[in-house]
């Protein structure tokens, strides 16, 4: 769906990201950095209300750069020997290092908008997998679903004893505020932010995690090194989640 805040940061993604090309075409250093694709970059460029939101060189957004980073420093480790199920697997740098798994399993409820090779069709509020899967993955995804509660408690089912569910969601500064696809899209893009968006997200994401049954680290970019931060124009926050390695299969 076209809307007036889409145009808006398309266009300010495509102005800034241009001014970047040209900056380099003209000389500019490269003092920058993107842990995505492993260059050098004069800047990044807006998208939205982020103002260094996109490599210019891959793409890659604060969310992804963080993750990227966080692997590449051996905070998290993808587990190749292992099953990994990927939600919307649209960051080629996280397909990259996650493709690597014994079982790697790339999913969408729309496995058509993906040209990642063999993508399969898997609606999270019918995920039915038990003790399956070492990592699950989803990076905005959970403000889409119907009923997140749900989802967590079958993500949870289908981690192994001790696998991990790596989770990004959209965050602001107040509680979390749930809507439903009977709200009008437009009122849902007023409300949360986008018109495919059923909630918005607050810290107290973590309490909905914990009720699952998960145990739970956060890992803010906001906790890195501000050097560190700044150079890779890192941002968002991880849920990691964890099965407890005890935990029977529901």
């Amino acid at each position: 769906m076209i809307t007036v805040q889409r145009v808006a940061k398309a266009a300010g993604k495509h102005l800034t990201r241009t001014a970047l090309k040209l900056r380099k075409a003209l000389g500019a250093r490269a003092t920058r950095g993107c842990p995505a694709c492993g260059l050098t970059v004069v800047g990044f460029f807006r998208y939205g209300d982020n103002g260094e939101w996109g490599c210019p060189e891959c793409g890659a957004s604060p969310r992804e750069r963080l993750m990227n980073w966080l692997i590449g420093q051996g905070v998290l480790t993808v587990p190749a020997q292992g099953a990994i199920l990927h939600m919307a697997p649209n960051e080629a740098s996280l397909v990259k290092r996650f493709c690597v798994a014994a079982d790697y399993v790339p999913a969408d409820l729309d496995p058509s908008r993906y040209t990642v090779p063999q993508m399969h069709r898997v609606d999270l509020m019918e995920l039915s997998d038990t003790d399956r899967f070492d990592l699950f993955y989803a990076s905005h995804v959970m403000e889409h679903v119907p009923d997140d509660m749900v989802v967590l408690r079958n993500i949870l089912r289908a981690l192994k004893p001790g696998g991990e569910a790596w989770l990004i969601v959209p965050l602001w500064d107040k509680p979390t505020e749930d809507g439903s696809f009977d709200i009008p899209p437009r009122e849902r893009e007023r409300r949360f932010g986008q018109w495919d968006h059923v909630r918005q997200y607050g810290l107290d994401f973590a309490d909905r995690i914990r009720a699952a049954g998960f145990e739970l680290e956060e890992i803010d970019a906001a906790s890195i090194d501000p050097d560190t931060s700044h150079f890779y124009a890192l941002d968002d926050r991880l849920f990691r989640a964890r099965k407890p390695a005890e935990a029977a299969a529901r």
